[in-house]
């Protein structure tokens, strides 16, 4: 074995040291503030131009650009008007509909992936590392090529099981987006929150076993507090991404009675395109349930995403 002299292990102390300072120097340095506040400025500019897009009446919006609003005041809500009211199925109906679609939707997929993950990660089984590849490899297969084979398999599925798909499916089509969205959810989710609970010491764990416990005490009282922030930050992104989702709820929703929020911003603009003014109310308007969720759990959400990055 190979014994390194004390000066040279200090030289490479001081050495790290000294990288870590300089880095931290550079980030923190005016310049390197002032190019987060242009970049954030810059990011933040589209948004803000749709806002206040959403409150200029249509004749503004066809003839001029956003910026003119800003020393020309001309505002209305006749815009968001239109969007609550001007359709004949009230907009609550879909925004109920987009939540009975999401909340499965994502405690599904959560509930099965922290068990596959735990079980990928502390428990020994043949073929373990073989289908924690296949599982990671899914990620890679568009959701498009999927969905006819998942269509098919929801209306003619196997041994004489009762069709979930179709004009007699059973809960106008909710069961098949639920499950649609668990599948395309699960092998991100796994492969996610099966690197944090990986990091977790397993000092921690074999003092758990040798106090009695299995691994039912061990998943539920040790992993699942732990393993709150990582939870909560894909919580955060499935919660996104089915909310804002269109393709899945027109291809699995057989009824269009379950149509969630985003068919009624397709809808806004007409089958011509000639309502195109109402897009930027309608976003906002589908913007507040997000915001509202990543604003109660983003003390999650930083600690979810840096979960696993370092050791100790």
């Amino acid at each position: 074995m190979t014994v390194i002299p004390e000066e040279k292990g200090v030289e490479a102390i001081v050495a790290q040291e000294s990288v870590a300072s300089s880095a931290k120097r550079g980030l923190s340095s005016p310049w390197a503030s002032l190019a987060a506040v242009v970049i954030a400025v810059v990011w933040t500019i589209p948004t803000f131009g749709l806002l206040v897009t959403s409150f200029r009446p249509e004749k503004e919006i066809t003839s001029s650009g956003w910026w003119t609003s800003l020393w020309n005041w001309g505002f209305t809500l006749d815009n968001y008007d239109e969007v609550l009211n001007g359709s004949t199925t009230n907009l609550a109906t879909y925004f109920i509909n987009s939540i009975v679609i999401t909340i499965p939707s994502v405690l599904i997929p959560i509930s099965i992936a922290t068990m596959a993950a735990y079980a990928f990660a502390w428990m020994k089984f043949p073929g373990r590392d073989f289908l924690f590849v296949a599982i990671f490899a899914l990620q890679i297969v568009p959701i498009q090529v999927t969905m006819i084979p998942l269509l098919k398999l929801y209306v003619q599925p196997p041994f004489n099981l009762q069709p979930l798909a179709g004009s007699d499916a059973p809960g106008g089509g909710l069961y098949t987006i639920w499950l649609s969205h668990s599948i395309f959810a699960l092998p991100l989710a796994i492969y996610l929150l099966h690197n944090f609970m990986n990091q977790i010491p397993g000092e921690l764990i074999e003092s758990a076993r040798v106090d009695g416990a299995g691994h039912v005490q061990i998943f539920t009282k040790i992993m699942l507090p732990l393993m709150a922030p990582a939870i909560a930050a894909f919580g955060i992104f499935q919660f996104l991404w089915v909310w804002n989702d269109l393709l899945v709820a027109l291809v699995f929703g057989s009824n269009p009675e379950i149509a969630p929020l985003t068919v009624r911003l397709a809808e806004l603009s007409g089958t011509r395109g000639q309502d195109w003014y109402l897009l930027s109310a309608g976003a906002f308007v589908s913007l507040i349930v997000p915001l509202v969720v990543f604003l109660a759990l983003q003390r999650y959400f930083v600690r979810g995403l840096l979960a696993g990055s370092v050791k100790g």
